[in-house]
């Protein structure tokens, strides 16, 4: 298993997502025992953001990270401010108040959620002044597709966007046209979410596909653990499947010791086609 380079770290492939996680009170000691499971078993990465449940997930968070904070260096957390708050003005008390939900002094990571009115170059600008701030280790976005990343490369912070945070999946392809061909270019890691496709938005019904099935069974795992160990073949992905089961997120991490064969990634490629053209990019 092969730890992947982000922000100047070597960290797990595998982290955990928190999308809904928090919300409710009566699920909040598994969620945060869910969350403790991953970290206890090598997960480093954990994923959240301001717009998850108003700030809930944020404070689920800190309750879980909160008996590891001794080995803060070895956690790496990320963020994300929502679009209608990435300005100059707004982005750092965003920030500021991620920070308090979380009870911690800085991010590794903090990411622009998505983009839409104001321009990227403000926001970068933002960004770059909370790193040098020391209030975050690294900057990047989520959700940006290459023409975005393209204007990126155009100004003079280009060089430290960290990341780029993606729907990706077997079912989900479409990055490997062209996105993530640039983003190699500029060692830009992946962050993959939803990279199971657990409740099957794409129709594409991936726990049911026999190849999927017969290399589950080659490599004794279960079909979520061959798609997560898919997404991470390459040693430039890193995958955040969102679990509130301990169990399940034990299943998860284990993904990052199965190593698929080249046979099994043609097996794979014959059944689910790398893109042949520009796909608009996937979402939620």
């Amino acid at each position: 298993m092969k730890k992947v380079k982000i922000a100047g770290r070597e960290v797990f492939p595998i982290g955990l997502g928190t999308l809904n996680m928090g919300d409710k009170s009566n699920k909040k000691d598994q969620e945060i025992k869910a969350i403790q499971t991953g970290l206890d078993n090598g997960v480093q990465v954990i994923d959240t953001a301001e717009m998850y449940g108003s700030g809930n997930s944020e404070r689920l968070v800190a309750k879980a990270i909160k008996p590891y904070l001794y080995n803060r260096e070895d956690l790496f957390l990320i963020s994300k401010v929502l679009p209608s708050k990435a300005s100059k003005k707004q982005l750092p008390i965003s920030l500021d108040q991620s920070l308090k939900r979380l009870n911690v002094n800085y991010l590794d990571l903090y990411l622009l959620h998505w983009q839409v009115n104001i321009p990227l170059q403000e926001t970068v600008e933002a960004l770059e002044k909370a790193k040098n701030q020391g209030k975050i280790k690294a900057w990047g976005v989520s959700n940006l597709d290459t023409d975005d990343i393209e204007k990126i490369q155009t100004f003079p912070e280009s060089g430290n966007c960290a990341a780029n945070q993606v729907r990706y999946n077997l079912a989900d392809r479409g990055i490997e046209y062209d996105l993530v061909p640039l983003m190699d270019k500029q060692e830009m890691p992946v962050i993959a979410y939803a990279p199971v496709d657990r409740h099957d938005s794409s129709g594409t019904r991936l726990t049911e596909q026999n190849v999927l099935k017969e290399i589950a069974e080659k490599h004794q795992a279960d079909i979520f653990q061959i798609l997560l160990a898919w997404s991470i073949r390459n040693g430039k992905t890193i995958a955040i499947p969102q679990s509130s089961n301990p169990a399940h997120v034990l299943n998860n991490v284990k993904a990052a010791e199965i190593q698929l064969t080249q046979q099994d990634l043609e097996q794979i490629d014959n059944t689910f086609p790398k893109p042949a053209s520009k796909q608009p990019l996937a979402l939620w």
